[in-house]
């Protein structure tokens, strides 16, 4: 059960959400602009971000879990191929079968985007927020996490 604060009224929560969004919208396009990940498709990166959390994966396990045709999945697949993103070796418990992987030089391009981004926050916190605003920051991301997992 969700509790509802007395202080806010229906249209004062529609105006926070509408404000939290173009909020957050514009912080990450702020933190994308940080790094050069190249010219990848929302389907290549979901695809990337994937590999990236959950490990190697064959081309139909990736069309399931990404909701797409396991012929639009080879699609995306032989783009990052050709861009050398991934490789696909044979499946050691079914030959039959190849796991795509995100390659080493790809993992090390990810890794410095990644800290490219972290880099710039840091530095936007440190300029733009005092230490308490910081700490209440701290606090909001909680509640970010909190309406994330809804």
């Amino acid at each position: 059960m969700v509790k509802q604060s007395r202080t806010s009224t229906p249209p004062q929560l529609a105006a926070l959400a509408g404000e939290l969004r173009i909020s957050l919208g514009k912080l990450i396009r702020r933190v994308r602009e940080q790094a050069h990940p190249g010219d990848f498709t929302s389907a290549q990166k979901s695809v990337l971000l994937r590999l990236d959390r959950d490990g190697p994966a064959t081309v139909s396990a990736l069309a399931r879990a990404e909701s797409v045709r396991p012929q639009s999945m080879r699609v995306t697949v032989a783009g990052l191929e050709a861009m050398r993103a991934i490789s696909g070796e044979p499946d050691p418990t079914d030959g039959r079968q190849t796991l795509i992987a995100l390659t080493p030089t790809f993992r090390k391009t990810l890794k410095a985007s990644r800290a490219a981004k972290d880099d710039w926050l840091f530095r936007a916190l440190q300029a733009q927020l005092s230490p308490q605003e910081q700490d209440a920051l701290a606090a909001a991301v909680k509640l970010l996490q909190r309406l994330a997992d809804f």
